[in-house]
C-alpha cells in the first residue's frame, strides 16, 4: 500500500513538473528583450520557476526550471541551453528547498523586521536596476519566432522605475505585517536562488563561452530575478490561501 502511494505521488509530481516545464518554456519565449553584447536575453520565465518551486518543492522547481528554460534556449539561443539546464535546475531546487524547510525557525516579530528589510532591499535594487538598464529608448520584441521589427518602441522614464521600486517595497513591507510574517522567507528563498542564477550565467558566459562582455548581462539577470520575484510571490500567496491543502 505504501509503495503504491509513493508511486502515485511520484507520478503526480512528474505530471505537475511537466506542466510547469511547458509553462516556463512558453513564458520564456513569449516575452524577449535581447542583449546584443552577449546574445542572451531578458525573459519572464523566472516567475514560473519560483511559483513551481515555492508551491511544489525542489524537485518540481528543478525539473520545470531546468528543462523548460533549456528547451526555450534551444529555440532562441542554443549556445546557452547546456548551461541553462544546470543553472536553472539548481535555481529551482534552491528556492524549493529553502522555501520548504527553514521559514518557521524565527519568531514572528523578528520576521516582520526581516521582511521589511528585504522589501527595502528589493525596492531599491529594482529602482536602480530599472532606471539604469531599462529606461530611455526601449524596443521590445514579443512572441516566437522573434519578429524582425519591434512589437513596442518607446521612451521609458527612469522615474517609472523609482515608482515601481517604491511600490514593490511598500507591498512587501505591508504583506509582512498584515498577511504573514514568514512572507519574508519566501522572498529570501527567491533571492538566494536568483543570485545563483546570476552568478551561474556570468561564470558560464565567462569561462565556458569565453565572452569578455559577460558582466554586461549581470544587471539584466538581476532585473529578471527581481521581476520574477514581484510576479511570483503574490501568485504563490494567492494560490496557497485559495488551496491550503497545497501547503507542504
Amino acid at each position: 500500500m505504501q509503495l503504491k502511494r509513493n508511486s502515485s505521488k511520484i507520478t503526480l509530481q512528474l505530471s505537475i513538473a511537466g506542466v510547469f516545464a511547458a509553462l516556463v518554456c512558453i513564458t520564456t519565449i513569449a516575452f524577449i528583450v535581447s542583449v546584443p553584447a552577449t546574445t542572451g536575453y531578458f525573459n519572464v520565465g523566472e516567475a514560473i520557476i519560483y511559483v513551481a518551486a515555492l508551491i511544489f518543492g525542489p524537485y518540481v522547481g528543478a525539473f520545470a526550471g531546468g528543462l523548460g528554460a533549456a528547451i526555450a534556449d534551444v529555440l532562441v539561443a542554443p549556445v546557452f541551453a547546456p548551461g541553462t539546464l544546470l543553472i536553472k535546475s539548481f535555481e529551482g531546487a534552491i528556492v524549493g528547498l529553502l522555501g520548504k524547510k527553514l521559514g518557521t525557525q524565527v519568531s514572528s516579530p523578528n520576521w516582520k523586521i526581516y521582511t521589511s528589510i528585504l522589501g527595502i532591499v528589493v525596492g531599491i535594487s529594482l529602482a536602480i536596476t530599472g532606471s539604469l538598464y531599462y529606461s530611455g529608448h526601449v524596443e521590445l520584441k514579443l512572441g516566437f519566432p522573434t519578429p524582425e521589427t519591434p512589437t513596442f518602441a518607446g521612451f521609458v522614464p527612469a522615474e517609472l522605475w523609482y515608482f515601481i521600486g517604491g511600490m514593490a517595497a511598500l507591498f512587501i513591507i505591508l504583506a509582512g505585517f498584515r498577511i504573514e510574517a514568514e512572507f519574508g522567507w519566501a522572498i529570501f528563498s527567491v533571492i538566494i536562488g536568483g543570485l545563483e542564477m546570476v552568478a551561474g550565467y556570468f561564470l558560464y558566459e565567462q569561462l565556458i563561452l569565453g565572452q569578455t562582455t559577460a558582466v554586461v548581462e549581470i544587471p539584466v539577470n538581476i532585473g529578471q530575478m527581481l521581476i520574477g520575484l514581484i510576479v511570483a510571490i503574490p501568485v504563490v500567496k494567492f494560490v496557497l490561501r485559495s488551496l491550503p491543502q497545497l501547503k507542504r
